[in-house]
């Protein structure tokens, strides 16, 4: 396992947060929702979008109605087909969060992994609180594996991924995938994962106040999540208390933290838990980031490395030998 002991903000990132910041966005848990997913898509939108041949939007019958999805592939000659199916889940703490968001991440993961990416539009909370979210991200993981070919995918190659609360609905599509005899999942990809109804850590305490997230935020995101505190239980909602005889079963798993998280040291323990219980995990952690970074790779040369070190571990978990780097 890697070294978790922070050191200073990257002084690329402090620079981003420093822009952001001084556009005088309000944290999250000080607006209200619909403020939220307006800012929110302002301000993570980008306009510089990495070049992918095919991108295009489709839904399905879901089990609460339509789950729209984003599939994008990259241009044949830089894959190989069938290529592999990234299964991918927005960030938001399940209440905030689109495809347009996700674009630029997904974009990425597409061209450096080689890879299919089909990004999830699941029903988001408080409207719709848990275990809607999870049904939807589920139901579409059920949908690539049966339908993947017709875009260039490989069904029986899947991968689930995820930022954030996107990296906690992975996990638990993980968990649900192998108690439920669903699709075979070959990774698991959970970048900075919410894993825990828990706020007792030292990386809550250390980061209470951010950058970017901070603890209140996500005091409010499980509040809009959460039917009721006792939804905090179900191992599909705090996945790192699901049992070590059910994540011996898991796929391996991809897990990447940042040192300035509120949410780091319930990243690390659910890469330790996996590794405990026997699963190949690759646990990569970047003690001067922040909570998001890997959606600032056009500006952060640390954000850039680390998404190709995903990448690389991905494309060697489903044989794929390119990438477009």
């Amino acid at each position: 396992m890697p070294d978790h002991e922070t050191t200073e903000l990257d002084p690329q990132l402090a620079a981003v947060v420093a822009d952001i910041e001084a556009e005088g966005v309000p944290e999250w848990h000080a607006m209200s929702v619909d403020c939220g997913r307006r800012v929110e898509d302002e301000v993570f939108t980008s306009d510089e979008r990495a070049d992918v041949e095919f991108v295009r939007d489709y839904a399905f019958d879901g089990p609460h109605g339509d789950v729209p999805v984003r599939v994008y592939r990259p241009s044949d000659e830089t894959i190989a087909t069938p290529a592999p199916t990234l299964v991918f889940y927005h960030g938001g703490g399940w209440t905030l969060g689109t495809l347009d968001s996700a674009d630029d991440i997904c974009r990425n993961l597409a061209r450096r992994v080689g890879g299919v990416v089909v990004s999830v539009d699941y029903r988001l909370a408080p409207e719709h609180p848990f275990p809607a979210g999870l049904d939807d991200a589920y139901a579409a993981l059920k949908w690539a594996a049966e339908n993947a070919e017709t875009f260039g995918g490989d069904g029986s190659r899947l991968v689930v991924a995820g930022t954030s609360a996107g990296g906690n609905l992975a996990a638990a599509v993980a968990l649900r995938a192998r108690e439920f005899d669903g699709p075979d999942v070959a990774h698991q990809a959970l970048f900075y994962p919410i894993t825990d109804y828990a706020f007792d850590t030292d990386s809550y305490a250390e980061n209470a106040d951010g950058p970017l997230l901070t603890r209140a935020d996500m005091e409010w995101f499980w509040a809009q999540y959460l039917r009721s505190p006792v939804d905090g239980a179900n191992p599909y909602a705090s996945v790192l208390h699901t049992s070590e005889s059910v994540l011996s079963e898991l796929p391996p798993a991809t897990v990447v933290t940042a040192g300035f998280d509120p949410l780091r040291d319930e990243g690390i323990a659910y890469a330790e838990r996996l590794a405990a219980a026997g699963v190949d995990v690759d646990h990569q952690h970047h003690s001067t980031m922040t909570h998001g970074f890997l959606s600032l790779t056009d500006s952060v040369d640390v954000a850039d490395e680390a998404f190709d070190a995903v990448a690389e571990r991905l494309r060697a978990s489903v044989g794929v030998g390119g990438g477009d780097e």
